[in-house]
């Protein structure tokens, strides 16, 4: 069975962590213990997000930018992909070993093929990088023609293009090591938007949704079951209020059904079940949406929330 497995932000960082190197390696070896028999039991890829990892590269960026030239958002992306991969890499190999698990670790520098006559490209909304003051952020854009705004009084920030997926350039190379035997790592961060000109590939500034891209990969290498991986181990109805309901499983339908009855927030929920629906309605056979912790008890039936075609 080849199962594509999103992995969320807490893989390597958790509220109250400072994101030092030796707190994330802890993370990850964490993750690595929770999901390393899956990688007995299936064909697995791990995809995971960036945004803490890629928002200390710009932070970087700009502290450092009148001694070493910043780089563009898509080349940040990349940096946090080999970053991020590298460790999980490491643990997973390293878990793997203790526990007697014969198998290799590959990670896969991945681009996604996204529409330039995308919406999201007049309307950035997805906020990178570190705060500014008011003053400060709208010297930036006039500078820089960013466009900024004010993160939920926390100060200003940059907004960038967040379009939606389209392919996965990688796909073929990350279908071929898997059925070598590799566990692979892939699509760091929604993986680096690209355009497509003729024959030609060109980088593009945005940040694509880590779990629409996972759907996208698992639809473009007929995987047969995607799991997201969360900091709930289950979905929930009314989630935080007190007629919260669990949902054991529900249809691809059902879970449009909630969507358009706003049950899930745009900004934690939300894009998980889209991806759900994306991935089925392309074929997917089925969605498991758990916790780390949880994902064990999950395959076998005892938690987690299940969606079906």
């Amino acid at each position: 069975m080849k199962v594509v497995l999103a992995v969320g932000g807490n893989a390597l960082l958790r509220p109250g962590d400072r994101g030092t190197a030796e707190e994330q390696m802890l993370r990850a070896r964490q993750t690595a213990e929770n999901i390393y028999p899956l990688f007995q039991k299936f064909k697995v890829v791990v995809t995971h997000g960036n945004g803490p990892q890629v928002g200390a590269i710009l932070l970087q960026n700009e502290t450092a930018k009148n001694v070493v030239p910043p780089m563009p958002l898509d080349i940040c992306g990349a940096m946090s992909q080999g970053e991020i991969g590298y460790m999980l890499e490491q643990s997973f190999q390293n878990v793997l070993e203790e526990k007697g698990v014969n198998k290799d670790i590959a990670t896969v520098l991945t681009r996604v093929i996204v529409d330039e006559n995308d919406p999201a490209f007049e309307n950035p909304t997805k906020p990178i990088g570190p705060f500014y003051t008011e003053e400060e952020a709208k010297r930036l854009a006039k500078e820089k023609g960013w466009h900024v705004i004010e993160d939920s009084g926390r100060g200003w920030r940059r907004v960038v293009p967040s379009p939606m997926p389209l392919e996965i350039v990688e796909k073929d190379v990350i279908a071929e090591l898997l059925e070598k035997g590799f566990g692979v790592i892939a699509v760091g961060g929604g993986g680096i938007p690209v355009i497509r000109k003729g024959r030609k590939l060109f980088g593009v500034e945005g940040v694509i949704d880590k779990d629409l891209a996972s759907a996208v990969l698992a639809r473009d290498i007929g995987a047969d079951r995607l799991i997201i991986l969360t900091s709930v181990e289950k979905v929930y109805l009314n989630f935080g209020k007190p007629e919260q309901r669990g949902i054991d499983e529900m249809s691809v339908q059902e879970a449009k059904k909630y969507m358009e009855e706003g049950h899930f927030k745009k900004g934690s929920m939300y894009p998980k079940i889209l991806a759900s629906v994306l991935y089925l309605d392309n074929g997917g056979k089925e969605v498991l949406i758990t916790s780390p912790e949880k994902v064990q008890d999950a395959l076998d039936g005892k938690t987690g929330t299940w969606i079906y075609p």
